[in-house]
């Protein structure tokens, strides 16, 4: 029986998506295709428990796996080796100072990798969301250098990663901590990791099945966010469990 799935029309942006229930078990998660990524389209999906993820020359395909990798930012996972570093301060880390810098830096190809799923369309995507105070950027610095850093969206008090580079070690993970202690402080409940990977179970994240992923955004989207430009809290560490 051929593969169908749901078409979103790219005219509507308010098209509902599909119910998740449809979401195909393999390849896990993959919901429907087509829509656009204006900025309407991209918060509902969101809100939903749904992103997209396509390469170059495809259409726009939307997802939502079961189970989800998440973060509680309470239960961040800090090694001895990246206290050390930490505690060194051999990074320098803001936030919201290179937003389009470290898209570009994300969209670079990986060893071992063809291409790149970030394509233009999604760098000019994320870039209005940013424009509009709903993505948001960390940057990792070294002799004035941009070494690190990662990017996602915001909503309510979620965080919705969506990728991280490094050009240097750990300069990714320190962002990343120096993020999860700031977000911690103004009592942000959540980050979404999307897909479970070692890299990530390494700093604490965790899985839950998506109808429990979908209660807590219901609880924690409904919160008011911190406004934008984001700017470390001063005071707030980067604090985890060995």
């Amino acid at each position: 029986m051929p593969l169908t799935l749901p078409w979103l029309d790219p005219e509507d942006p308010q098209a509902p998506f599909p119910d998740l229930r449809r979401a195909l078990r393999e390849p896990n998660g993959l919901l429907a295709f087509g829509g656009d990524l204006s900025p309407a389209r991209l918060v509902r999906a969101y809100r939903n428990g749904i992103f997209p993820w396509y390469s170059a020359g495809q259409p726009i395909l939307w997802w939502s796996p079961d189970p989800r990798a998440v973060l509680f930012p309470e239960r961040l996972h800090i090694s001895r080796s990246l206290h050390k570093t930490l505690r060194r301060g051999v990074f320098r880390v803001t936030l919201d100072r290179a937003f389009d810098a470290v898209v570009e830096a994300c969209a670079e190809p990986r060893p071992q990798q063809e291409g790149t799923w970030i394509t233009s369309g999604m760098r000019a995507a994320y870039g209005r969301l940013h424009r509009l105070g709903i993505a948001h950027s960390a940057e990792a610095w070294h002799d004035g250098e941009l070494v690190g850093g990662l990017y996602g969206v915001a909503l309510g008090r979620v965080f919705f990663g969506e990728s991280m580079f490094s050009r240097c070690t750990d300069a990714s993970k320190v962002a990343f901590c120096h993020l999860v202690g700031t977000l911690r402080a103004w009592g942000y409940g959540l980050i979404d990791a999307q897909i479970p990977s070692p890299h990530l179970a390494r700093l604490g994240v965790e899985t839950l099945p998506r109808n429990e992923f979908l209660a807590l955004l219901e609880r924690w989207c409904a919160l008011p966010g911190r406004p934008a430009p984001w700017r470390l809290e001063a005071g707030s560490t980067p604090g985890g469990a060995l």
